[in-house]
């Protein structure tokens, strides 16, 4: 991968986060270029920048989600890892449904940030947004036991275990078994894949 494309842009408000993860980084060989803001990097992004972004989901001004939606009405194409903290599940849904390589929730392992910095950026090195075609995807949830298909709705509304488990009036751990199954199925490494797979077979495209 060319030096150029080993770019991470991190966007957070929390300046100990941007110095922690911007050495990081920088150990691994990653440039690094950081921005305090959602609205600070949207003034400097254009079609041109390489790499990947780093988006912390929960920001004052513009939240991580609005960065997204901006991003994709300008055209711009780039990677996105979204960082989440604990619970926000539901909005790392909707980012991946947007259109997110990956979510990581804080705080995070070293190993997990840098295999999720490497996924985006072979991602924009294969100028794709990690999408799976409609037919592929469809093949690939084929293989989906019925109760299996009604627990990935509830990840795919953003549900934790234990409300898909009431909702469907089954036990947490079914649930857990259902989940680990259904992810084998789809050699699915993360819940971000399942996600991606989901999205791409159209589902939850009317919530």
């Amino acid at each position: 991968m060319p030096d150029t494309e080993r770019t991470v842009h991190i966007v957070d408000d929390d300046e100990a986060i941007r110095q922690s993860i911007g050495f990081l980084l920088r150990k691994a060989g990653f440039k690094v270029i950081v921005y305090p803001s959602g609205t600070d990097f949207l003034k400097t992004v254009s079609r041109d920048l390489r790499g990947c972004v780093l988006l912390d989901v929960r920001m004052p001004g513009l939240d991580g989600l609005e960065v997204q939606d901006r991003m994709s009405q300008l055209g711009i194409t780039l990677p996105i890892v979204m960082l989440t903290g604990h619970g926000d599940v539901t909005l790392a849904v909707r980012a991946i449904k947007a259109g997110a390589i990956e979510f990581i929730e804080k705080p995070f392992e070293r190993s997990a940030l840098l295999a999720a910095i490497d996924e985006a950026l072979r991602h924009a090195a294969r100028d794709e947004r990690g999408h799976l075609a409609l037919a592929d995807a469809v093949t690939r949830l084929a293989v989906l036991t019925a109760r299996e298909r009604d627990v990935l709705g509830g990840l795919v509304l953003g549900r934790p275990n234990k409300l898909i488990a009431f909702d469907l009036g089954i036990a947490t751990r079914t649930v857990e078994v259902h989940r680990a199954n259904l992810m084998e199925k789809l050699n699915a490494r993360s819940l971000s894949d399942v996600l991606r797979i989901a999205f791409a077979a159209g589902l939850g495209e009317r919530d």
